[in-house]
């Protein structure tokens, strides 16, 4: 399972393995992927599956077949290890929170570090995005870096703009993830193509214009084009939020293809920093919106 940072993609399964990707491309003698069985399943089957008759049940349009062999990927896996990465990143979120104070003596050197360690947080975070396994350490180390930025920026809007701040956003990202997790089980969500198309579509886009914005405040000065504050800056805010219910749908999505197929337990890892991901997404997007909101009274 290829997980990696919603602003670039979500492929879903390791590209070489055939499973559960969005790849439309047609295998020799086949026809096009998802066009039988799961919107997600390649012709050929389960990839993972020990059965001789999966593929040929797949291919009929039966149910996943789960193969006999241990060692594969269960809800219980992809909660614990999500729960490691996000244990992690609270508590170095708190650490730094307390260790790096904001006050107008030490927030240069307290921004400066929260700063650093997001910078290596993303590095990790696109080392193991590109990577085709996962790698523990590299989560782990991803999620502690996340943290202490997200520690520091949100110990700054909490203290120096918007009391609170931090609480509403920690509630309105649990809010998110309940609300579509809801939806995905009750079937209100349906994720294929099209709606993998518009999400990746409507990302870009969004990436993009988040980019040049930030260059012109770099060279311009000032707020850039006015994406990030006044009334643009919240209607931006909404959409980020917006797209981060969107990928937590396809993070779904494909943990349950994943225990589906009979994934490697390992895969579990990638389940939980994909996860980690947008939820770190959604909750920068409250912050955001929460700080500009408080800015404008």
């Amino acid at each position: 399972m290829r997980s990696s940072n919603p602003v670039f993609s979500r492929r879903g399964f390791s590209r070489d393995n055939g499973y559960a990707g969005f790849n439309t491309a047609p295998q020799a003698g086949g026809a096009a992927v998802g066009t039988q069985g799961s919107p997600y399943a390649q012709p050929q089957g389960n990839p993972y599956a020990t059965n001789p008759y999966a593929q040929q049940g797949l291919q009929q349009g039966a149910p996943p077949q789960t193969p006999v062999t241990t060692g594969r990927m269960t809800m219980d896996d992809v909660v614990l290890r999500t729960g490691t990465t996000l244990g992690i990143l609270i508590v170095t979120a708190a650490l730094a929170w307390a260790l790096l104070p904001v006050d107008d003596a030490n927030i240069g050197r307290s921004y400066g570090i929260g700063i650093g360690a997001a910078l290596i947080g993303m590095v990790l975070a696109l080392v193991q995005s590109f990577k085709r396994t996962a790698t523990p350490a590299l989560i782990v180390s991803y999620a502690a870096f996340e943290g202490v930025f997200l520690g520091v920026v949100s110990s700054i809007v909490d203290n120096r703009i918007a009391s609170g701040a931090a609480m509403q956003a920690v509630i309105g990202t649990l809010a998110v993830f309940a609300a579509v997790l809801v939806a995905y089980k009750a079937g209100w969500i349906r994720v294929n193509r099209r709606f993998y198309g518009f999400v990746m579509a409507a990302a870009l886009g969004f990436v993009l214009l988040m980019v040049v914005n930030l260059l012109f405040a770099a060279f311009g000065g000032g707020d850039g084009l006015g994406f990030r504050s006044g009334g643009l800056g919240i209607l931006f805010g909404i959409i980020g939020v917006l797209l981060g219910a969107c990928f937590l749908a396809l993070d779904f999505k494909q943990v349950e293809d994943g225990i589906a197929y009979g994934a490697p337990k390992e895969e579990a890892w990638l389940a939980a920093f994909g996860l980690t991901l947008t939820l770190v997404w959604i909750y920068m997007e409250f912050l955001r919106l929460i700080a500009i909101l408080n800015s404008s009274d």
